[in-house]
């Protein structure tokens, strides 16, 4: 671990968060336990930039925040692959989901649904009722 130790504001700053989402992810259990100066403020390791940035890039690839930290405990053994793997998996169910709510959408339009009512009595009606 590095001797530079950072502020609250500069963690954030650093790292593209705001504080309270810097605090948040320490109640969470994301961040260790920040050490007190003598005026009491929190100072963070350099390190928890590099977190920081990992559980904000684990979030945009659709982890939730409990699953951001297992995956942070993950990097300590070797079940990063599989959490990742489940992940695709999950993405890959939720594509085809929407592909087939786009193709029955795509269907309704050019079926001329402008009325639910009609539509459901219409043997051209593609929703599902």
């Amino acid at each position: 671990m590095s001797g530079t130790w950072l502020r609250t504001g500069q963690v954030a700053e650093a790292a593209g968060v705001n504080a309270q989402t810097l605090r948040y992810y320490h109640r969470r259990g994301l961040l260790e336990e920040p050490r007190r100066s003598n005026g009491g403020h929190r100072l963070y390791p350099e390190e928890t930039v590099t977190r920081l940035r990992m559980i904000k890039a684990a979030q945009r690839l659709g982890f939730t925040l409990e699953e951001v930290a297992d995956l942070v405990e993950a990097t300590a053994r070797p079940r990063l692959r599989a959490r990742t793997s489940a992940k695709l998996a999950e993405v890959e169910r939720k594509i085809a989901d929407l592909r087939a709510v786009r193709e029955t959408l795509i269907q309704a339009v050019d079926a001329g649904c402008d009325d639910l009512m009609t539509c459901t009595t219409s043997p051209r009606c593609p929703l599902p009722f």
